[in-house]
C-alpha cells in the first residue's frame, strides 16, 4: 500500500490523480531498479522494502552511499529535467515494492492541478537538506560519530519498534555510508560490541541498546 505521508498538504481531488497515474511495480532482493546511466524518467515512491543507491568508484568498486524504506522517494530528478540520466544505480536490497509516476504523467497533473509541484519541492528539499547534512559531517564530523549516526538511523529505518533491530547490512555498506573505511568501522563496532550496545555477526549488526548509541551520536 502506497504511503501518502508525502503528499500530506496535497488537496484530495490532486492526491487522487497522482495515485492514480502511478504504476506498482514489485522487485525481488538483489533485483536492480535502474543502472546509473539511464535515462531519468521515473519517480519511485517506496511501499515496502528497503532499497540502496550505489555508485561506481574510480576504482571499479561498487558503494551504497543511501539506503530508503517504505515512505520515501528515490529518482526525483526525473520530474525537474527532461535531460537528465540517472546518477546513482538502485537496488532492492530485500522483496520490495514502488509506485513508479512517469515524467510526463507528472507533468500533465502539474498543469491540470499546480498544487502538485508542492510534492516536488518537498522532495527536492528534503534532499538538499540531508546532503547539506552530510556535506558538513564529512568537513567537520570526527569518523566515529558518522559512524554511530549511520547506525542509529539504519536501527530506525530497519526497526519495528520492538527490542533489538537487526541492520542487514555488511560493514562496508556502513563505511561507504559514513564516508569512511570498513577498518575504522569494524574498529568502532568491535568497541560498540564491548559496551553491549551492538551484536556482530557476518554481514549483520544487532542493535542492542539504541537509546546509548544515539546519545553517544549525538554528542559528536
Amino acid at each position: 500500500m502506497l504511503d501518502t505521508k508525502l503528499f500530506e498538504n496535497l488537496p484530495e481531488p490532486e492526491l487522487r490523480r497522482l495515485v492514480a497515474t502511478a504504476r506498482q511495480r514489485t522487485f525481488k532482493r538483489s533485483e536492480v531498479v535502474f543502472h546509473g546511466g539511464d535515462p531519468a524518467d521515473t519517480l519511485h515512491l517506496i511501499a515496502r522494502g528497503r532499497f540502496a543507491s550505489k555508485v561506481t568508484t574510480q576504482f571499479g568498486d561498487m558503494v551504497t552511499v543511501a539506503v530508503q524504506g517504505p515512505g520515501e522517494a528515490f529518482g526525483e530528478l526525473a520530474l525537474v529535467d527532461s535531460d537528465a540520466s540517472r546518477s546513482t544505480s538502485v537496488v532492492a536490497l530485500e522483496p520490495g515494492e514502488t509506485w513508479a509516476v512517469g515524467r510526463d504523467d507528472f507533468t500533465r497533473i502539474r498543469k491540470q492541478y499546480p498544487s502538485v509541484n508542492d510534492v516536488l519541492v518537498r522532495l527536492m528539499a528534503q534532499r538538499l537538506r540531508r546532503q547539506s547534512e552530510l556535506l558538513v559531517e564529512a568537513l567537520f564530523v570526527p569518523a566515529e560519530t558518522r559512524v554511530l549516526r549511520r547506525l542509529c538511523e539504519l536501527a530506525a529505518l530497519y526497526g519495528d519498534g520492538g527490542g533489538n533491530t537487526v541492520v542487514p547490512l555488511t560493514q562496508e555498506d556502513v563505511a561507504a555510508l559514513s564516508g569512511t573505511s570498513r577498518a575504522t568501522v569494524n574498529r568502532i563496532l568491535r568497541a560498540e560490541a564491548k559496551r553491549g550496545t551492538v551484536r556482530l555477526t557476518r554481514g549483520k549488526t544487532a542493535v542492542l541498546d539504541l537509546e546509548a548509541l544515539s546519545a553517544r551520536a549525538a554528542r559528536g
